[in-house]
């Protein structure tokens, strides 16, 4: 895939750049896919603090469905959208006013990540509701299904995607990819699956 930047120099060169013979292009190898991004905190995950040194402080916590957890001493908490690390801080930072120096060391992990769930209907071997426990992407989830059925058309699929109290959708076409022709796909990036959606394959 080139990158838009390469691109817009190419298309904006000199014409005497274009005098020089360009070197030849293979087809490219791999789909493109959107960086690898880290868990953050859904409302529903089932998360466990512990505050070192102070074990009547330690919780096993669901986030409720507006991203929120209440902490003794701290108050209400948000948590939605946010990295483990970044509740930590938070945490501490509610803390501080409870002691002299320094406030004890707050460590946050996700427990049960029940939060991040997306449903996979239609022309798949097992259609479902799924909660991996991390990011996945289009190709991850419809493998999670079972793949596609052999009626599957892999060049309509639709994301269903909720924004407040908006549906939006999302159309991809995955047939090329899926029988090893990679040049279909490859300028496009392989969308990441979010909190929710339902993936359809006709």
């Amino acid at each position: 895939m080139w990158p838009v930047a390469a691109l817009f120099m190419a298309i904006s060169a000199p014409a005497a750049a274009q005098d020089t013979p360009a070197p030849a292009q293979t087809a490219p190898s791999a789909l493109t896919a959107l960086p690898d991004r880290p868990y953050t905190i859904n409302p529903g995950d089932q998360i466990e603090i512990y505050v070192w040194g102070e074990e009547r402080l330690q919780r096993s916590i669901r986030v409720l469905p507006d991203g929120t957890f209440s902490f003794p001493l701290v108050g209400r908490v948000m948590a939605e959208g946010m990295l483990p690390e970044q509740v930590e801080t938070a945490i501490s930072n509610g803390l501080a006013s409870q002691y002299r120096g320094d406030p004890p060391q707050v460590t946050v992990t996700i427990q049960a990540p029940s939060g991040f769930t997306f449903s996979v209907i239609g022309r798949v071997r097992g259609p479902s509701t799924f909660t991996p426990g991390r990011y996945v992407n289009l190709i991850e989830a419809i493998t999670m299904a079972g793949g596609p059925d052999e009626f599957a058309n892999l060049d309509n699929i639709t994301i269903i995607r909720k924004k407040g109290k908006e549906l939006t959708s999302i159309k991809f076409r995955l047939g090329g990819a899926m029988k090893g022709n990679l040049s279909e796909t490859a300028a496009q990036a392989i969308p990441q699956i979010q909190v929710g959606d339902t993936v359809i394959v006709p």
